[in-house]
């Protein structure tokens, strides 16, 4: 008898010594509880510390050589210009690249190609948001004729988005604390909690061609804002 307590403590003893984490430890929801999910957003706002540029070269001409040998050259002084602006090479990266025939139509007759048109288009991440204008400018003095943007953002959000998700689960439990105080109840606890995601809306790029008639000119304006990142959750609370 006296063998059998001892080898039940020791059994006892070692569960108690098993790390928290190897536990499955499952807490029943009480019989006959009211429930209450909840669906949570939680914002914050930041200011951007990048900008994000699409920037290339459109060129036509009578044959496909000539079209992408213009291009080829006019293109390579706009990634010179990006160098000399101080735009690291890792910034900088081709987004696409486009050979096409130009059609002729005319009525009831078969379309002619008329020509070629190349297209080369980089994507390039400006680190210093002042120099977003002057840079613009600079590509489009060494012959770009078409660029998109900018479009903003963070380089490490991650910070913002932990802060939008606390955001999230603070105004959760106040609604929670509301829901349940107008039934005339409590919040027990929390039952499970679940994530539905970040984002990070950025403006919509414009589509912009344009031509710099002086270098006197003062750089083309640029504003970053800020921006709002979001965070989700669905929170399900046990009342009492």
């Amino acid at each position: 008898m006296l063998k059998s307590v001892f080898a039940a403590t020791a059994a006892t003893l070692a569960l108690a010594a098993q790390p928290a984490a190897a536990q499955d430890i499952d807490i029943p929801i009480t019989q006959g509880a009211t429930l209450l999910t909840i669906n949570a957003q939680g914002e914050v706002r930041a200011v951007p510390d990048i900008a994000t540029v699409s920037a290339g070269v459109i060129t036509r001409s009578a044959t496909a050589e000539a079209a992408l040998a213009d291009n080829r050259a006019r293109m390579n002084r706009v990634i010179e210009a990006l160098r000399d602006a101080g735009i690291e090479r890792r910034d900088i990266q081709t987004q696409q690249l486009h050979l096409n025939p130009q059609y002729r139509y005319e009525e009831n007759r078969t379309p002619t190609i008329d020509g070629y048109q190349a297209q080369n288009q980089v994507s390039v991440k400006i680190r210093d948001l002042d120099d977003t204008g002057p840079v613009l400018d600079a590509l489009v003095a060494v012959g770009a004729n078409q660029f998109n943007g900018p479009s903003f953002g963070i380089d490490d959000p991650s910070a913002a988005q932990d802060e939008a998700r606390r955001d999230a689960m603070r105004k959760a439990r106040e609604r929670a604390d509301l829901y349940a105080a107008a039934a005339g109840l409590s919040v027990a606890r929390i039952v499970s909690i679940s994530e539905g995601g970040t984002s990070m809306p950025t403006p919509r790029p414009v589509r912009t061609m344009a031509r710099v008639e002086s270098a006197d000119v003062a750089p083309t304006p640029v504003e970053s804002g800020e921006l709002n990142l979001s965070a989700s959750v669905t929170v399900l609370y046990e009342l009492r």
